[in-house]
């Protein structure tokens, strides 16, 4: 489902579940996922996912926020740097 996009995009260590690669991976039921934002309440968290790893680290467990920020900025081949 990302390597593909990750393929395209020059990004050679995502998109797969390797050793020595970065894996964003998100844990959910499917049949209990459910958005409960809504256009007066945009800032709501969805439910039904129990777990969410950015680059292997647990940054939501059981539906609550760790605190981790592993993530970083990622930038294909077109970015250019604003002047």
């Amino acid at each position: 489902m990302t390597s593909l996009p990750a393929q395209k995009l020059g990004l050679r260590d995502r998109g797969l579940l390797r050793p020595g690669m970065y894996a964003d991976i998100t844990v959910f039921d499917p049949e209990k996922v459910i958005d409960r934002a809504t256009f007066d309440a945009p800032h709501q968290f969805s439910e039904g996912i129990s777990q969410v790893f950015v680059n292997g680290a647990l940054v939501v467990d059981q539906g609550k926020i760790t605190g981790r920020l592993p993530g970083r900025v990622l930038r294909g081949p077109a970015y250019r740097k604003p002047h």
